[in-house]
């Protein structure tokens, strides 16, 4: 290990050691008798129908994957791209950022393409993942007047979503023009400061490049588009049900559609993050936005109690159908992450050597 790596290693333990320390001072006098209260009385039904939502998300992710599958492999049945998607959500679930891979690796091993295509594919699919939900955010934030009134700190950040939103628009567009010359052009800047990450990055923005190419007709985007929309409004009704499934008398049932989808955003951009024995940056950021937006800073208890259950029910509750799927299957979700996640990086390594 070079002493560049050595500095980079202490750098992030420092950090993390100091989000521990800080983690453990807040929680010091946390009350878990009344975490335990804050999670009785809850309504079970809704918890289900939450599941049942997240479920559905996950179906039509299958048939937003036909649409990009379409100039590839036309005939490609929606089917059959039911099962890959819960296989793989449930690997990301049980092995976090190895069992990413999952999905792509099984569904090009289904429907007989490279590993290369759909990890492209995967690559376009979070772009549209990311965009539905800034447009979502951006919607809510300015335009249902109540929220402007109520939460003018999030106007701030309404304004920095708008730019990331036009930003991102920007570059999709230019990768789908020109993609391959942007990431040779990318690569060559970011070589000098490292050259592995230089050849990853040119590896995703060519696999993206690539991937936009399945929506390159109108009708295809635009499909994509409200598929993408539907999925993540969907996921907002499964936040929903989980804060309606706490009694009225803790205030969680008047959180509505709107409010929940800053919880939403807060999960998303917190789920970036995983900080080991903290635990995920999912939860946290949305027992932040509890406690410091709906005023349950009084009342710690009930904001980790329903941060927790909004992770159980939207992240992990995939896991056990996953599981399921996968053992009909004959499948090995530890075997597949494994396999998928070496054959991605040997992707990324056989670029840096590509001439230029």
């Amino acid at each position: 290990m070079n002493r560049k790596r050595i500095v980079i290693l202490l750098v992030i333990l420092v950090v993390l050691g100091v989000l521990v320390y800080l983690q453990i001072r807040e929680w010091r006098h946390f009350d878990w008798e009344k975490f335990l209260q804050g999670s009785s009385g809850l309504n079970y039904w809704r918890i289900l129908a939450g599941i049942a939502l997240i479920y559905f998300a996950d179906f039509l992710r299958a048939a937003r994957w036909k649409v990009f599958l379409r100039p590839t492999v036309p005939h490609a049945s929606w089917k059959g791209l039911i099962s890959p998607q819960y296989v793989g959500f449930a690997g990301l679930a049980l092995l976090g950022r190895p069992g990413e891979f999952v999905r792509p690796y099984l569904i090009a091993r289904r429907e007989n393409v490279t590993f290369a295509s759909q990890l492209a594919i995967w690559f376009v699919e979070r772009a549209f993942d990311t965009g539905a939900v800034t447009l979502i955010l951006s919607i809510d934030i300015f335009f249902v007047p109540y929220m402007r009134e109520n939460y003018p700190e999030w106007r701030v950040a309404g304004y920095g979503l708008i730019v990331a939103f036009v930003l991102f628009s920007a570059m999709l567009w230019a990768l789908a023009v020109s993609g391959p010359a942007i990431a040779a052009w990318s690569c060559r800047r970011l070589e000098p400061f490292s050259r592995s990450f230089a050849a990853s990055f040119e590896q995703r923005l060519r696999a993206m490049s690539s991937g936009l190419n399945a929506v390159r007709d109108r009708t295809s985007f635009l499909q994509c588009s409200l598929l993408s929309l539907i999925i993540w409004v969907v996921i907002a009704f499964a936040y929903r049900q989980v804060t309606h499934a706490y009694p009225e008398s803790t205030g969680l049932p008047n959180l509505d559609i709107p409010e929940v989808i800053l919880l939403m955003g807060a999960s998303i951009a917190g789920g970036v993050i995983q900080l080991p024995v903290v635990g995920g940056g999912s939860q946290l950021a949305t027992i932040a936005v509890l406690s410091g937006t709906f005023g349950y800073a009084d009342t710690p208890e009930l904001a980790v109690s329903c941060g927790i259950l909004l992770w159980l029910v939207t992240f992990m509750s995939v896991a056990p159908l996953g599981v399921v799927l996968a053992r009909h299957e004959h499948l090995s979700i530890r075997k597949i992450s494994r396999v998928s996640e070496e054959e991605a990086h040997r992707r990324a390594t056989s670029t840096s050597v590509q001439p230029r």
